[in-house]
C-alpha cells in the first residue's frame, strides 16, 4: 500500500511540474510576453518583437535534451531562462551548459557558419537565468559551474547562471 501511495505522490509531483513548465513555455511563445520578459532583463535596450527569435530546444518525440525558453536578440544576445519550482538543484548549471552548446550548434547551422574553416564564427553572447519559485529560503544571486562543481578552481570553462 505504501508503494502505491508513494507512486501516486510522485505522479502528482511530476504532473504539477509538467503543468507549470508548459504554462511557462506556452506563455513566452507569445512574442508580446517574450518582449516584456526581455525588457525586464534589459530595460535599457530598445528592441521590438521582430528583433526576437525563438531558439528553444524542443524535443517532442524522444526523451532527450530540451529547455524551457531560449531566444536570440538581433543575433547579438542569446538568452536562456529555466523555470524551476520543484526541488532545488545546482545541476541546472550543467543542463544550462548543455542547452547552450546545442543551441550554438543549431545557430551555426542556421546561419551557415562552418567551425572547420579558418574564418572565426560569429555568435551571440549568452545569458542564462533561472526563475526559481520554490521554497528555498536563501538563494544566491548567481551560481557557477567552477564554484559548485570544482571548489572554485580555475577550469577550462565556466558557466554562470543568474538567479531570479
Amino acid at each position: 500500500m505504501d508503494t502505491i501511495n508513494s507512486e501516486r505522490t510522485e505522479q502528482k509531483e511530476v504532473m504539477k511540474r509538467t503543468i507549470k513548465d508548459s504554462v511557462f513555455t506556452d506563455l513566452f511563445q507569445n512574442k508580446k510576453y517574450l518582449l516584456q520578459l526581455y525588457k525586464s532583463l534589459h530595460p535599457e535596450d530598445d528592441v521590438t518583437e521582430d528583433d526576437l527569435t525563438d531558439v528553444t530546444i524542443k524535443n517532442v518525440l524522444t526523451d532527450n535534451i530540451y529547455n524551457d525558453l531560449g531566444f536570440v536578440v538581433e543575433d547579438r544576445l542569446m538568452i536562456f531562462v529555466e523555470a524551476q519550482s520543484s526541488v532545488w538543484t545546482v545541476n541546472i548549471i550543467v543542463r544550462a551548459l548543455m542547452y547552450l552548446v546545442q543551441t550554438w550548434h543549431d545557430y551555426f547551422e542556421r546561419t551557415k557558419q562552418n567551425l572547420y574553416k579558418s574564418k572565426k564564427v560569429q555568435m551571440p553572447i549568452p545569458e542564462i537565468y533561472v526563475l526559481y519559485t520554490g521554497e528555498r529560503k536563501t538563494r544566491p544571486s548567481e551560481i557557477s559551474l567552477s564554484q559548485e562543481f570544482f571548489d572554485g578552481k580555475e577550469c577550462g570553462i565556466d558557466v554562470r547562471v543568474k538567479m531570479i
